[in-house]
This record gives C-alpha cells, sequence and structure tokens, in this order.
C-alpha cells in the first residue's frame, strides 16, 4: 500500500540542520513540500569529479603544487581561482592565478565528452520535470557547466543557470543558491537543494533551504 499524504509528509521532515535524507527524496514526490528544486551540477548532475580531479592533478603538478585528492573534494563548490590562490598562497608558489585557471578549465573541457549523468539524482529531476520549477546552481563557470548538461541531455530542463560569474560571493557563501530562486520567483524557504559538497550544504542552510546530500555513500 503507497504510503498516505501524511506519512510522505513525516519522512520528507528535515533534521535541524535542513537535511532530507536522500533515501526519502529518491521514494516521494516533492511537489506538495516545495515550489523549487535547486541542483548543483559537478558530482550532483554529472559524475564529474573524477575528470575535475585529474585536470586538477596535470594543471598543478605542472606548476609544482600538491593538490591531494581528499582536499580536493573538500573544496568542492569552490571556483578554481580561489582554489589556486588558497594552494599557491599555502604552499609557497609563485603562480599567475588567471593562466593556471584558464589551463585547468581547458584540460576540463577537454574531458566533457566523457561525462555521464549520476543516475539517482538525474531521475529525482526527471520525474518533476514540469511539474515544479528547477534550477541548477554552480560554483563552476556558465558555459562550462551548461556544456556538461548538453552533454548528458538535460540543458533544456533547467530554464536558470547560475554561475560562478553571477555572484561575488561564492560557497559557503548562499549568494549562488539565493540568487537561483530570486530567479525563478521562489521563496527560498520553499525551496530544497541537491549538493555533494560540505562546502554546498553549508550554502544551502546559510540560504534558509532544505538540502540533500546525493553522495550515496555518506
Amino acid at each position: 500500500m503507497p504510503p498516505s499524504e501524511t506519512d510522505a509528509a513525516s519522512l520528507l521532515r528535515p533534521d535541524d540542520s535542513g537535511q532530507l535524507p536522500l533515501a526519502s527524496v529518491i521514494a516521494h514526490d516533492l511537489t506538495g513540500r516545495y515550489e523549487g528544486l535547486i541542483f548543483d551540477c559537478d558530482g550532483t548532475l554529472t559524475n564529474s569529479m573524477p575528470l575535475h580531479y585529474l585536470a586538477w592533478h596535470e594543471t598543478m603538478t605542472r606548476h609544482g603544487i600538491e593538490f591531494p585528492e581528499p582536499r580536493f573534494y573538500a573544496m568542492g563548490g569552490m571556483p578554481s581561482e580561489k582554489i589556486i590562490e588558497v594552494l599557491s598562497s599555502e604552499q609557497g608558489v609563485t603562480i599567475d592565478v588567471d593562466l593556471a585557471t584558464e589551463e585547468k578549465e581547458a584540460a576540463f573541457i577537454a574531458r566533457i565528452p566523457e561525462v555521464e549523468r549520476l543516475a539517482h539524482v538525474i531521475e529525482i529531476a526527471e520525474r518533476h520535470l514540469d511539474r515544479i520549477a528547477m534550477s541548477v546552481a554552480s560554483g563552476g563557470m556558465r558555459d562550462i557547466v551548461a556544456d556538461q548538461l548538453r552533454t548528458i541531455g538535460v540543458a533544456d530542463w533547467f530554464p536558470v543557470l547560475v554561475g560562478s560569474e553571477d555572484t561575488e560571493l561564492h560557497k559557503p557563501e548562499p549568494d549562488v543558491f539565493l540568487c537561483a530562486a530570486e530567479r525563478m520567483g521562489i521563496d527560498p524557504k520553499r525551496c530544497l537543494v541537491f549538493e555533494d559538497s560540505p562546502l554546498g550544504f553549508e550554502a544551502a542552510q546559510r540560504a534558509g533551504m532544505d538540502w540533500v546530500d546525493v553522495r550515496l555513500n555518506a
């Protein structure tokens, strides 16, 4: 017997931090509770993080900067130029940040044809397509995010796309999610964020939005 609306509402109740269990979100319709769904791209809609790390490792090694993989995942959602500034300062390496950023992005762009969907998140988005407003809010550059969405065939699902160029402040600041909500014309409190990184979780909390950790092994 399918769960009643009351049962579903209880299963979709966030904890004190605003987090909803991924399993409950996968299993239930969200239209009665939320008016907008906001998705991160890398590691959320696309399984691109391993490709990003290859691009980072290739670029940073060339410039004599160490970037261990656990640190890479911890900095997920931070714009590339900020990552380079932080790493170069910590390691005392002088680097042309703009040039290194261009090199890293070029190394990733070359790998975009290899990008695949993150199936369980795409299924959630597809289930709510044309039934609830949806947008993408990413710490990545807008054109690169758009290329990924086209590669996996979902670009037309998201009329609103907010990238790193669209806000002055970035995750863990809430600006990217607030910008997406504003462009959708929806109260932030009626939005649900899908994210894969601690910086993104914090940004969603600070935006006053409920959120979902999409990592299956979290």
